[in-house]
């Protein structure tokens, strides 16, 4: 494998001599992350979830409670089921199966969302929305726990940042059509670019919105099938599915004890949870922080949303050349210090100042898009977080890929994907609970403060990698 390919020329299964795939193979891959990153893009975050809170809902904090309680269900059962997945999948081996039945289980519940009408049911839309959720997340822990074997040690943060920036361009493709070509504003009944949306979607009944989720599910059932054409699987499943089930939560217990008894792995995971939570809750709350400081509407929320996405694609692709050179714990401790540095900025800015006062701002509105100093002063936080929120996430994939043997990836991963949902809910719950007592939003959001610190801290005092994968097979 050549220093300057991602890969060489592969056998006829896709690997090449050491193992690893062909570039077809690994473009595949790649893919994963674009067919897949829409649905958090306008499903979760910018589109059908204001959707819901703003317009389904009988009032705005019903549907804030009911939106946050699905997300967090859906959450707890990913944080308790990775784990016992990825065991499952190292035993029987192969990992397409599993991904192509959460794939159809999630188009199934993004095509239900069309029925998302005012009127409709709460219960079951918010349910349907943390299948749909569900399904994503552990297709992702099985399409993760296939990078240790399509790229080399040296390749997996080149290969897993080059994904990520592809999902977050896949993302940004999706968001702009919607916003350009299919949302309206209610009131005028036009898009960003003044026109009537397309198909004749009638914004009054949400529709507009609606459409998100087949759109998602369209391109995710499109773009998914260059990894199942061309990356190759373990050839034959290992053991029939009732054996490797028992076999998986057996082995679920030893890489428990495995995790007490490898601290590095330990600390790795302990400091991705500190931070992943951290930026989980900035990026989820910093559109709505806005809109509330700034009076945003929904289409300034996506366009800022676009602008993240924008930003996000050249930091992934940047990224990905810098990881080989400067290696993927540098660039996670990097990305994470200037999330630090943007949140400081953005609980810091008022309308008339930031940075806590010590920079005034003017308070003139010059009446368009983003129209004050205070608000392109938030702009130009969101440009920091564009930059570095992808790198950090890809770049942790890639630390913990160099971290273990290839061949029990799964369950490792299944730990991984624990770390990033298992306090998943605790930042936002406590910008919530401190907001409430303390009655300011800014010091509600500075809780994300601690997090991002404290998740540096540990980090920096984490092996690189986190564990000898020799070690790890021989304790295994």
């Amino acid at each position: 494998m050549s220093d300057g390919a991602l890969t060489v020329n592969g056998s006829r299964d896709g690997t090449t001599p050491g193992g690893h795939v062909s570039r077809r193979g690994l473009w595949g891959w790649m893919f994963f992350d674009w067919a897949a990153q829409p649905f958090f893009t306008v499903v979760t975050t910018f589109i059908f979830g204001p959707y819901v809170v703003s317009r389904l809902a009988s009032d705005q904090a019903a549907g804030q409670s009911a939106w946050a309680f699905g997300i967090a269900a859906a959450g707890l059962f990913i944080a308790v089921m990775s784990p016992i997945l990825g065991s499952i999948a190292d035993q029987n081996g192969r990992k397409k199966p599993w991904i192509a039945g959460f794939a159809l289980l999630k188009v199934t519940m993004l095509l239900t969302l069309w029925f998302a009408a005012p009127g409709a049911s709460l219960v079951w839309v918010v349910a349907a929305f943390a299948i749909a959720t569900v399904a994503a997340e552990f297709s992702i822990v099985f399409n993760d726990s296939m990078l240790p074997r399509i790229a080399t040690a040296e390749q997996a943060g080149r290969v897993s940042n080059t994904a990520w920036g592809l999902g977050y361009a896949g993302g940004l493709i999706v968001l702009g059509t919607t916003i350009a070509f299919l949302a309206a504003s209610p009131e005028t009944g036009r898009t960003l670019i003044g026109i009537e949306p397309l198909f004749g979607l009638d914004p009054a009944k949400g529709e507009d919105a609606r459409i998100t989720g087949p759109m998602a599910a369209l391109w995710y059932l499109v773009f998914v099938l260059p990894m199942f054409l061309f990356t190759p699987d373990v050839r034959r499943q290992r053991l029939k599915i009732g054996r490797a089930i028992r076999d998986g939560l057996a082995e679920l217990k030893s890489t428990w004890a495995e995790v007490k008894s490898q601290p590095g792995i330990a600390r790795f995971l302990i400091a991705r949870m500190i931070y992943q939570d951290g930026i989980s809750a900035l990026i989820a709350l910093g559109g709505t922080y806005a809109a509330g400081l700034f009076l945003w509407p929904i289409m300034e929320i996506g366009i800022f949303g676009i602008i993240l996405n924008l930003t996000a694609i050249p930091g992934c692709f940047l990224a990905a050349r810098l990881d080989r050179s400067v290696g993927s714990k540098a660039l996670v401790i990097g990305s994470v210090f200037l999330l630090f540095v943007a949140a400081v900025g953005i609980v810091s800015t008022q309308p008339g100042s930031t940075l806590f006062g010590l920079v005034t701002l003017p308070m003139t509105d010059s009446g368009g898009l983003f129209g004050t100093a205070a608000e392109k002063t938030y702009i130009l936080y969101g440009l920091i977080i564009g930059l570095t929120f992808g790198p950090v996430q890809a770049s942790s994939r890639a630390w913990m890929a160099r971290s273990v043997p290839e061949e029990e990836a799964g369950r490792w991963f299944g730990f991984y994907a624990l770390s990033g949902r298992a306090t998943s809910f605790l930042a936002p719950l406590l910008v919530g609970v401190v907001t409430a007592i303390s009655g300011s939003a800014a010091l509600g959001m500075s809780v994300i403060l601690i997090f991002l610190a404290t998740g540096f801290a540990v980090a920096l005092k984490t092996p690189y990698p986190a564990a000898d994968p020799r070690t790890l097979l021989r304790i295994g």
